[in-house]
């Protein structure tokens, strides 16, 4: 008799940092890739005429769209960062367990401090 496991929670399976990470990174690109044909649109809109773009600057204060604009440049700057953690490990930099640990860590580090300047800055 095979004893397969009936229902596996998947929330009860502790993932590493590089799992979050790399999760975090797919996400991200999927966020970017469905949010770009919109960003398009708009800049299409506003291109057309003065009317066109008055009222889509005017759509561009409402909080709503300021809060779903940053959270696509926070995807935007986070699927950059990790990105260029995949780079290296493609050229064989930071490929055994403690630099892919390491390397998820400074992905998470550097994400954060960009985040908090850019904030900082901008507050």
């Amino acid at each position: 008799m095979k004893h397969r496991p009936v229902n596996l929670n998947l929330l009860s399976i502790r993932f590493p940092v590089t799992a979050w990470v790399s999760i975090a990174h797919r996400l991200s690109g999927v966020f970017i890739f469905l949010l770009i044909p919109l960003l398009l649109w708009i800049l299409q809109e506003s291109i057309t005429s003065e009317s066109r773009f008055m009222h889509m600057s005017e759509s561009l204060g409402r909080p709503v769209v300021q809060v779903g604009l940053w959270f696509f440049l926070g995807a935007l700057l986070y699927h950059w960062v990790a990105g260029i953690r995949h780079l290296c490990m493609d050229l064989h930099i930071g490929e055994t367990k403690a630099g892919g640990r390491l390397g998820a860590w400074m992905v998470i580090v550097v994400f954060l401090t960009v985040c908090g300047v850019i904030g900082y800055w901008l507050w």
